[in-house]
């Protein structure tokens, strides 16, 4: 604890500030003019309207110094609640009173609380006895003079060996002893004194240190809340976001998400990067609008969708029309921004559906950046909106950039504005810079266009396309007859051999085999039949039965059965997925070492 600069006298004897921004307060000089010459109504307005208007713990306290000193009392010490109570949960443990601030007017310097000692002999910590004078002070609520009977032990507990100390508190009526309480709870007291060369309070000023000290209580309850709601719906948020990325073959991402400054509650932005069928991925940015815990909750729920939405691997568009009519579901208030892409790295193609939300920007090889022009639609849960899908190339090397508004929106700055300087920022970006990690580059973007405090949240999702080698994939369209079976495993022997894998020849041969089967016998349309090579061997077969293969232990008179329990034997992982025109199943096999 360190001793505050005057009222009068700002950090390093700077002048003392004026008035806040949020609107001009009554000319009152509170600094210069004791308070028994004013109109007490007048300074009571200024002083609770200044502390009032603290948005912190610290500012509020603060704020209560410097309407008290020295237009009030010549020196203030206040204590708080240690810790200091949240809601209206009553709390067995006693009491703890832990010395927060002292502040005094120049001009006592070297009459009041042991000058020369630098407060050590003024109590740090408190612990009032159960049954004690100060006990039953802040239990009451009320202020009470420094001369009232009885009330030196509660000046002694609070302001421990400084209240013995010869010199170190004034004679007469001269300290007031004032609680902080707030509605359901003591948040600490106040003690308010005056130097012997002024006049002693008077009854009415029982009654300015009682407002005063009303106010400050009302004050800090709100900080704590605030700052528990905010920390509550922080972690509640960070929660819900993904720990982390996945690391899918044929593109690498990286991410950033930046919280909204202090003096504003979080949102709801989102993002996701989600592994589809096919190597594909799913790239999603959203925001909820709106700053609280619910924002965060609305945030998660729509985050949860998506990822069940996706799983079914439906086109963007269907996603977002989906995702639409479950947020209507939620609730009429809750309005959402959401950008849905899906990349392909084998055919390179990249396919995007936007709901309201900021465009994304792609940032080319050679350093040319584009705005995406998706058609936006209308945001999420507006309700009765026809989304459109687009699909673009993606040629290897490309960066594309996902983001909320509050990357390129501010009060100074509208949506517009700020996409065409992301833009610029990306093209400008120098050669070594675009080829860098995907680290460095979203560091870049946030230090170019978000330096300082932030209005808002920000969530940013960077992915770089690398695509497939064609040399190592295998694709094919089946006619399903009951020699598909047996093409598939030439088409399998053929590749494998060429790239090296004879080891898996076998193994692989039998289970293309067994799916394939499987697939002849639902499907109605060609059948595809796709080998894919990466740090694994992958096969996809894909058909348009939705039926979706259970495995199921075969007795030993059953003809069939066997299939899939060979898969789950052979194969390191398998799966089988539905998909919007029928379903595809997969199996993985690890390439061998040599």
């Amino acid at each position: 604890m360190t001793e505050h600069p005057s009222p009068r006298e700002g950090p390093a004897g700077t002048a003392r500030r004026g008035p806040s921004a949020s609107g001009p307060a009554p000319v009152v000089p509170l600094g210069r003019t004791p308070v028994r010459q004013l109109d007490r109504l007048q300074y009571l307005d200024v002083a609770t309207r200044r502390i009032a208007r603290g948005m912190d713990l610290d500012e509020t306290l603060r704020e209560l110094r410097w309407a008290a000193v020295p237009a009030f009392a010549d020196a203030i010490v206040i204590h708080l609640h240690d810790p200091l109570p949240v809601g209206d949960e009553k709390s067995a443990a006693p009491v703890v009173l832990q010395l927060h601030s002292i502040d005094r007017a120049p001009e006592a310097r070297t009459a009041l609380l042991m000058p020369h000692a630098e407060y050590e002999n003024v109590a740090e910590r408190v612990q009032p006895a159960l049954t004690g004078r100060l006990a039953k002070l802040l239990l009451a609520g009320r202020p009470a003079f420094g001369d009232t009977p009885d009330i030196h032990p509660a000046v002694a507990e609070l302001l421990g060996p400084a209240a013995s100390a010869r010199g170190t508190l004034p004679p007469g009526r001269r300290l007031i002893i004032a609680p902080l309480h707030g509605r359901h709870h003591v948040m600490g007291t106040v003690v308010l004194l005056r130097r012997p060369g002024r006049a002693a309070f008077t009854a009415d000023d029982l009654l300015v240190a009682s407002q005063l000290a009303t106010h400050t209580a009302i004050g800090v309850q709100k900080a704590v809340m605030y700052g528990h709601e905010a920390s509550v719906a922080d972690t509640l948020q960070h929660t819900m976001l993904p720990s982390s990325l996945p690391e899918p073959t044929g593109i690498r991402l990286a991410s950033r998400y930046l919280p909204a400054s202090k003096t504003a509650q979080v949102g709801g932005d989102w993002y996701d990067a989600i592994p589809l069928p096919g190597s594909r991925v799913a790239l999603i940015v959203g925001d909820v609008m709106g700053h609280s815990m619910t924002s965060a909750a609305i945030m998660g729920q729509l985050r949860t969708i998506v990822q069940t939405l996706a799983g079914l691997d439906l086109p963007p568009h269907e996603v977002l029309h989906h995702l639409d009519e479950q947020a209507q579901r939620l609730g009429s208030d809750h309005i959402a921004t959401c950008l849905y892409a899906i990349y392909d790295p084998i055919s390179h193609r990249l396919l995007m559906a936007n709901a309201g939300h900021p465009p994304a920007v792609l940032l080319r090889p050679n350093g040319h950046a584009e705005v995406l022009h998706v058609p936006p639609g209308a945001p999420i849960g507006v309700g009765g909106v026809v989304f459109e899908s687009v699909e673009m190339p993606a040629p290897t090397g490309t960066t594309l950039v996902l983001y909320t508004d509050g990357l390129v929106e501010s009060r100074d700055t509208d949506v517009g504005t700020g996409v065409e300087a992301l833009r610029s920022h990306l093209r400008s970006t120098p050669h070594r810079h675009r080829h860098a990690s995907l680290e460095r580059l979203c560091d870049r973007i946030l230090t170019a266009l978000a330096p300082g405090p932030r209005d808002d949240d920000i969530a940013l999702l960077t992915a770089r396309f690398e695509g497939f080698p064609p040399d190592s994939v295998g694709y094919w369209h089946l006619d399903p007859h009951p020699l598909t079976a047996g093409q598939a495993r030439r088409l399998t022997r053929r590749v494998l051999h060429r790239w090296g894998l004879d080891a898996l020849l076998d193994t692989t041969e039998l289970m293309v085999s067994e799916v394939v089967t499987n697939a002849v016998r639902y499907a109605s349309r060609p059948i595809s039949l796709r080998l894919l090579r990466t740090d694994v061997l992958r096969c996809e077969v894909t058909d348009d039965s939705p039926q979706v293969p259970r495995m199921r232990r075969a007795s030993p008179g059953d003809e069939g059965g066997r299939g899939l329990f060979l898969v789950d034997r052979l194969a390191q992982r398998w799966g089988a997925t539905r998909l919007s025109t029928g379903k595809v199943v997969w199996f993985e096999q690890q390439i061998p070492r040599f």
